[in-house]
């Protein structure tokens, strides 16, 4: 009989404990909310400004750049194509705020060690051209995959050369 007197007031005290933990939400001039908000919708408009042709043009510009960079063989040194791409990334990385990150990746062929070694150096190549031509390093991150994450699969060429990159996020 004593066993159950406590578990009841165990019961009790743990429903004082989390109504007291309850809280309303109140907004700003202490009115208490209706809960409407919860719902996801305030009887407001999600009205955005609208945007300029600059930055319209500028999207677009966006939208056409490369972010995957490609590598030859058993190499960390950025091609012809790649500097071409990575110029004009670089134009518009400028303007921009936030951290770049850099995933270097490499072909199946060679150790998992080798891999994730050749990825680290490709993705450093490709942050020291950044550094290089006006972005500043603080905002670069820099990762290697090595060969654990393929787009192509298969054995040839046509498949290793697409998994030989890095790529821009």
């Amino acid at each position: 009989m004593e066993i159950k007197k406590l578990q009841m007031l165990g019961v009790v005290f743990a429903a004082m404990m989390l109504a007291a933990c309850s809280s309303t939400d109140t907004e700003e001039g202490g009115e208490v909310d209706s809960g409407q908000s919860l719902s996801g919708f305030d009887g407001s408009a999600n009205v955005q400004p609208a945007k300029s042709q600059a930055e319209i043009d500028r999207e677009e510009a966006m939208k056409n750049l490369q972010t995957v960079f490609y590598f030859e063989f058993d190499s960390s040194t950025l091609t012809a194509e790649a500097r071409r791409n990575l110029d004009a990334q670089i134009s518009f990385l400028k303007d921009s705020v936030g951290t770049i990150r850099l995933e270097g990746h490499a072909d199946e062929r060679g150790t998992r060690e080798y891999n994730i070694a050749l990825g680290e150096r490709r993705a450093q190549a490709v942050a020291d051209y950044m550094v290089l031509n006006g972005i500043s390093r603080y905002r670069i991150e820099t990762v290697s995959y090595g060969e654990e994450r393929p787009v192509a699969f298969g054995q040839g060429e046509s498949a290793w050369s697409q998994n030989r990159r890095v790529e821009l996020k």
